[in-house]
């Protein structure tokens, strides 16, 4: 496939399968390069992405990114994505010891951000996008969370920290992972607000287990085919109102000649004893609760939620790589059996017509590996948008110093911004909640004048770290503390939190809080300012 200049390009690190990468091209991005060191992984994304020139079975600790920029030449890289291994953060690992409290362990996978970052150093793309799991927040007592913020922010990247909700993005599964989004400091403008779902999740995001699975046959344990036929009678009976949506949209099936990786694990039969045991939506734990006995052979103070049904109109449990291991806590809502590698792939959100062909085992371990599709789709919407609106003069980035139309409440000069400053940074908090909104956004205004490098979405999350920085000076003012986390100076914390408290009230609109033209003319003076000397 030739290349096509006019999109926007991207590299997927730590690719695992294709899951951020099928999204990002959903969205209207080119992939120039993907690399995972998982060979199972890279052997599923060369079979869906034959038009991707770079798919590397690579190290990322051995392989550096001169050594990719030799492959891709000089094109140049819109955007990073990647979800470098989470295992390091997961609050889930206790087998070996813990990433959290008193049993953490040394993990070397803690530290792959690293590698992320040093490939955003070296092709300094407009925005990068790392994913993680929610664990990260606290893992180290949050060490690491305020560690890929400031590194990035060292790179000259406004980052911003993101939860995001897959089953708010139209996945049919309880997942929430961590979002880091820089934006590099020269490119205009914020990306602001929640993730939306993308064009073809919505309107019917509140999406079921049931609607996603329930047309597939019916197996039993170690049954069914890696391929086979359609039940075309069931799935035109299920395919009705949301069902026909999210089959058809979403999973693609008219796409998908054969029903592929359709073939559930065996069972010992104790299993299936205890199996039949739990009602639709049951656990262990409840059904212990309850009086029931299991016969697993297991200490049932620590393995209450041993076996889960799960519901089919609820959303699914998080899918895991661990299936790989077992699928005990997956399964299957009305029949004997866990769920199957495809049942688990139109969980995450990937179409009938993705093909895994690697080992069952594999297949788990890549699917419960990946970013659903549908969040890789919503990621890239949301960039898009981004870039779009910071290029709107001939497709290229505003420069800095051209003439902007400044709003009344923007300063004109430094000095003038600071003094707008000092009159939020006097008051208490309750005084500044007595300040009317014109005045408080001209103070607000200033900030953003002055620290163009901040996001306002950073105004809350701080942590504790603190660290000097250069910065401007004035006589009521203490500016040179800032938040090693945030970025955020410390003296002007409760003007963040205050503007925040503002912006949920409706009290300041959207565009008066995330304030481009305020950004935009920081930008130019800290340039006039640098050109100067």
């Amino acid at each position: 496939m030739s290349a096509e200049p006019d999109k926007p390009t991207f590299i997927d690190l730590f690719c695992g399968c294709g899951g951020f990468s099928l999204g990002m091209e959903r969205a209207g991005f080119e992939c120039l390069a993907a690399l995972d060191f998982y060979p199972e992984a890279i052997q599923v994304f060369k079979a869906n992405f034959s038009q991707v020139p770079q798919v590397l079975e690579k190290d990322l600790t051995q392989f550096s990114p001169a050594d990719l920029q030799a492959l891709i030449g000089h094109r140049s890289v819109d955007v990073i994505v990647g979800g470098p291994p989470c295992q390091g953060f997961s609050r889930a690992r206790q087998v070996d010891g813990s990433n959290h409290g008193e049993r953490m362990i040394d993990d070397p996978r803690r530290h792959l951000y690293q590698r992320f970052l040093a490939f955003v150093q070296h092709f300094q793309p407009k925005v990068f996008v790392m994913e993680n799991v929610l664990g990260i927040r606290t893992a180290g007592g949050g060490e690491y969370f305020t560690r890929v913020q400031a590194e990035a922010r060292a790179l000259g990247y406004r980052v911003v920290p993101r939860e995001e909700d897959a089953t708010q993005l139209g996945v049919p599964q309880m997942r929430r992972r961590q979002l880091f989004i820089g934006l590099r400091m020269d490119v205009p403008g914020f990306l602001a607000g929640s993730l939306r779902p993308a064009p073809r999740a919505a309107p019917f995001v509140g999406v079921t287990l049931g609607q996603a699975i329930m047309d597939l046959p019916a197996i039993v344990s170690n049954d069914g085919a890696q391929e086979m036929d359609y039940d075309k009678d069931l799935r035109h009976r299920h395919t009705g109102g949301n069902n026909h949506h999210y089959i058809h949209r979403v999973l693609q099936v008219k796409r998908a000649g054969k029903l592929t990786a359709h073939e559930s694990r065996p069972h010992s039969e104790r299993d299936l004893r205890d199996f039949a045991k739990l009602t639709e939506g049951d656990n262990s734990r409840a059904a212990m609760r309850r009086g029931v006995e299991f016969e697993f052979p297991y200490d049932k103070e620590n393995f209450k939620d041993r076996y889960t049904r799960q519901h089919r109109d609820r959303p699914c449990s998080t899918i895991v790589a661990h299936m790989s291991k077992d699928g005990l806590m997956f399964i299957h809502p009305t029949q004997p059996r866990s769920l199957t590698p495809r049942e688990a792939a139109r969980v995450q959100s990937f179409p009938d017509w993705f093909l895994f062909p690697v080992s069952r085992t594999h297949q788990f371990r890549v699917i419960g590996n990946a970013v659903p599709p549908l969040v890789g789709e919503a990621v890239g919407h949301a960039v898009a948008d981004f870039l779009h609106s910071a290029s709107r003069i001939s497709g290229k980035i505003i420069p800095f110093h051209r003439q902007i139309q400044k709003p009344s409440s923007l300063p004109d000069t430094p000095a003038q911004a600071l003094e707008r400053l000092a009159v939020l940074a006097a008051p208490t908090r309750q005084q500044l909640r007595k300040l009317d909104d014109a005045t408080f956004l001209h103070g607000w205004h200033a900030l953003l004048y002055l620290y163009p490098d901040l996001h306002p979405d950073n105004a809350i999350d701080h942590g504790e770290d603190t660290e000097r920085a250069d910065t401007y000076h004035h006589d009521q003012l203490d500016l040179s503390e800032r938040y090693a986390r945030s970025g955020w100076p410390v003296s002007l914390e409760l003007i963040g939190h205050e503007a925040w408290r503002r912006y949920e009230a409706g009290s300041i609109c959207e565009s008066d809080f995330y304030c481009v033209e305020a950004q935009r003319a920081g930008f130019a003076c800290h340039e006039a300012r640098r050109m100067a000397g």
